[in-house]
């Protein structure tokens, strides 16, 4: 069993798969810990835009402050890690906090510096990641990944984007049928549900830079923005539309751990969320390719990972 209770311990037990990291190129510039530069880019924007950049850092203040004061309310408080790398493209504010009934939450609010080579053509104005991830203990609930990012770019280009979904163990048709519900009534009331097959076939299948033979396995019930925005030609409106997704879709996800936080489960039931937590690695080393090509392994191996993995 592999514990991800420290950084240091997760990189010696991974010692063999960080060589085949190292091959693959996840590393991009050496890791170093200073405090995060503040907004550095919101200067060169235009007052739309920064408008909207602001809406996304309130954004990202309230989704912490609402997410992990229900975790901290569930595990009856809690120890909380911060840490602040940096690397020559991005400064990471990472938190993680454990517990009783959440194992481990993890944050990741990442802000660009400049653009990735062989991502998009262009020069990166401001840019923001934010991401959660959920690990309960009781193997009734999968594990859930949450995204949400925001890119200006110095040619006009501007670009809205997120991730939903919940990778089962066991799976409780009851549970996954109500968090799909969620996603249904929301695209439905923007009249948007035209777009949601799409975004669904995202969520399961990945783009097309992802290597489906490590793939995670999600519930489909959730939706990947990774594609055409959901209003053409609105940047506005379509970060609206998928910050309140966001927030619904998460909200009731932690939900659904309150109610089945106390229900019995079986040996069967601990064998399905070790695989699922073992899919979530692979996916993260091979398939993902925010994970196995951009961000650092010391980065995402903190910020999401299981609490415990086994072989």
């Amino acid at each position: 069993m592999i514990r991800n209770g420290s950084m240091g311990g997760m990189v010696r037990i991974f010692k063999l798969n960080l060589i085949a990291v190292f091959a693959l190129g996840i590393f991009v510039g050496s890791l170093s810990l200073p405090v995060m530069a503040q907004d550095t880019g919101l200067h060169r924007l235009t007052p739309d835009q920064k408008v909207l950049a602001n809406r996304m850092l309130t954004f990202m203040d309230d989704m912490d402050e609402k997410y992990f004061g229900r975790t901290e309310a569930l595990n009856g408080g809690g120890d909380t890690e911060v840490q602040t790398p940096t690397t020559e493209y991005t400064n990471y504010d990472l938190r993680v906090t454990r517990g009783p009934v959440v194992e481990k939450l993890g944050r990741m609010k990442s802000e660009g510096l400049k653009n990735i080579p062989g991502r998009f053509d262009g020069v990166l104005t401001w840019g923001y990641f934010y991401a959660l991830d959920f690990h309960p203990k009781t193997p009734l609930v999968g594990m859930l990944h949450a995204t949400i990012v925001m890119q200006f770019y110095e040619s006009g280009m501007e670009l809205t984007g997120g991730f939903l979904g919940v990778m089962p163990g066991t799976r409780i048709d009851e549970d996954i049928d109500g968090l799909k519900q969620i996603m249904d009534a929301h695209f439905a009331a923007q009249g948007k549900e035209d777009r949601l097959p799409l975004y669904r076939r995202l969520l399961c299948k990945g783009t097309e830079d992802t290597n489906e033979a490590f793939r995670r396995q999600p519930a489909c019930v959730g939706a990947s923005f990774y594609g055409p925005p959901v209003f053409p030609g609105d940047t506005a409106k379509s970060y609206d539309f998928i910050a309140r997704a966001f927030d619904k879709f998460v909200g009731a996800y932690v939900d659904t751990i309150e109610k089945r936080a106390n229900d019995p489960f079986t040996d069967e039931d601990i064998a399905e969320q070790d695989a699922m937590r073992k899919r979530w690695l692979i996916d993260q080393l091979f398939s993902d390719p925010f994970a196995s090509k951009i961000v650092p392994f010391e980065v995402w191996s903190f910020q999401n990972m299981p609490p415990s993995i086994k072989f």
